[in-house]
């Protein structure tokens, strides 16, 4: 993985966007896992993949997240402009609009039915969205790609977490029935750390890396990550969603918990905490 710092930083913008050369450069701490987060100025961010699995975001963003964002009821990033390898850096990496907000968080949104009645309304109007023909970046992947390495990390935490009842939820996501309707618009990556809040109140979605069409049970972890049992029940049946849909969405909830627990856990408190938190409560009976 290539080493981002703010001087690279400084030097691309600076580079390749030189009406921006005077713009203060601040690194948002924490940042994703996917990307360094620089805020430039008082309205615009800049975004550098960390690693290659995340340096066709940039493009996607740009291509599609303009067409997206009229028939959404939130926020979503504004694309400004893509930047191209240089220094040293490989890969291209992308400018946008500053969203103001906070990373909403379980104490502030988990016990709410209208927030996740929000949610839901989000997910619908993406899913309204006139599909596309699936490309191969923009093709969901099904659950069963995650087989080996979700069986290899519930083999890894079963001294942490309920060995049977994961084996259990992960057999039962696997023998539901499939996506059986036409495919649809999907988030991708539809945690609590890509949503914003501002002033109390959800205002932004972000980090589309993951958006794609096809099955829309990928989309219901934000069921398991951010919400409680009551606002849980509220999402579902304003979504509309059935069993099939559901129960591979516990089964996507668990698999992605379970890949970050044991990639970041042991040195990352707060992922440790949150995906503890999304792998028992898709464990939950719902």
């Amino acid at each position: 993985m290539p080493q981002i710092d703010t001087a690279l930083a400084r030097r691309l913008v600076d580079a390749q966007f030189p009406q921006w050369a005077g713009l203060p450069l601040k690194l948002l701490d924490p940042a994703g896992s996917d990307h360094v987060i620089y805020r430039l100025g008082e309205e615009l961010s800049v975004r550098l993949p960390r690693h290659a699995g995340a340096i066709g975001q940039a493009r996607k963003e740009s291509e599609w997240l303009p067409r997206l964002a009229p028939h959404l009821p939130l926020a979503v990033p504004v694309p400004v402009a893509v930047g191209e390898p240089g220094f040293g850096y490989p890969w291209q990496w992308a400018v946008s609009r500053w969203l103001d907000g906070e990373v909403a968080t379980v104490e502030a949104l988990g016990d709410s039915p209208e927030a996740a009645v929000e949610l839901a309304g989000f997910l619908v109007a993406l899913q309204r969205f006139a599909p596309v023909e699936p490309r191969d970046d923009l093709r969901t992947h099904p659950l069963s790609d995650r087989d080996r390495a979700t069986r290899d990390a519930m083999a890894e935490v079963s001294g942490t977490f309920d060995a049977t009842a994961m084996t259990a939820l992960w057999d039962a996501a696997l023998d539901a029935p499939g996506w059986d309707r036409p495919p649809v618009w999907v988030h991708g990556d539809f945690h609590t750390g890509n949503l914003l809040v501002d002033d109390g109140r959800l205002s932004a979605v972000i980090d589309f890396g993951g958006l794609a069409v096809g099955d829309p049970a990928c989309d219901l972890t934000i069921a398991f990550t951010l919400m409680s049992a009551g606002s849980r029940a509220a999402f579902r049946t304003a979504l509309g969603v059935d069993d099939a849909t559901w129960l591979r969405g516990r089964g996507w909830a668990l698999a992605t918990g379970l890949n970050a627990y044991t990639s970041y856990a042991a040195t990352n408190p707060r992922i440790a905490a949150q995906t503890a938190r999304q792998i028992t409560q898709a464990l939950e009976p719902s």
